[in-house]
């Protein structure tokens, strides 16, 4: 019986295979799939503590300004096949234990905002809380990808209060506009939900349509502080 994460993509469609094989593989089972329904709640409960914060920071910037700055919140726990694959490229030991001590986006929240300065706001009120720790930040803004994509990252560890302790789990958040989500939404969907593979020249069309939805965001930016002025 491998110690691969892979019994929570299984499931218990392995216990009968599991069952003939005695008590001892049985009980190793058992152990194993607790920890991945142990792993998979601790990381969704990370993600919902960032959720409650935003929906917070949401209200309040409405209370004060008379808009929300947040469009959109997704969130998301990485798949134990994706926790595996990326062990594995790693060249790290499989388990639940080598996950929670590697890897820093198990847990990941996606938020779009209607304007650029919406982004460094929210960023700046998510840092400014005693007990969220930044990790790292990478400014994809400021500093696009090669392919043209466009968000602010951020990894914060955020407490997370168990019935016997506290601990701290990191949280992957990605802030973007929406005219930066319907690019990169659309451009993952052509690069890896398709079969055919992009040429060059496809790549850079696609870096093209980013650079163009760029300036209409910086345009609406614009728009909205001069309607603020008047």
């Amino acid at each position: 019986m491998s110690d691969s994460i892979d019994f929570y993509l299984e499931g218990l469609e392995q216990l009968p295979a599991v069952i003939e094989q005695g008590e001892d593989e049985q009980e190793k089972f058992a152990r194993q799939l607790m920890e991945l329904f142990q792993l998979k709640h601790f990381y969704e409960s990370a993600i919902q503590v960032v959720r409650t914060h935003l929906s917070i920071l949401d209200e309040e910037f409405n209370v004060k300004f008379q808009r929300n700055p947040i469009h959109n919140i997704e969130s998301r726990v990485k798949s134990a096949e994706s926790i595996v694959g990326k062990l594995q490229k790693k060249g790290l030991p499989i388990s639940t234990e080598s996950a929670r001590k590697n890897l820093l986006d198990i847990a990941g929240i996606r938020v779009t905002c209607y304007y650029i300065s919406d982004i460094y706001e929210l960023a700046n009120m998510l840092t400014r809380r005693d007990d969220f720790v930044l990790v790292k930040q990478k400014d994809y803004i400021q500093n696009p990808k090669p392919s043209g994509y466009r968000s602010l990252h951020m990894i914060i560890n955020v407490p997370v209060h168990l019935a016997s302790r506290k601990a701290y789990a990191p949280v992957e958040i990605q802030i973007r506009t929406i005219a930066m989500d319907f690019w990169a939404s659309l451009e993952h969907q052509l690069r890896y939900k398709t079969d055919a593979k992009l040429t060059d020249e496809i790549s850079e069309e696609l870096r093209e349509c980013a650079e163009r939805i760029a300036e209409t965001d910086i345009k609406m930016q614009k728009l909205f502080m001069e309607i603020n002025e008047l």
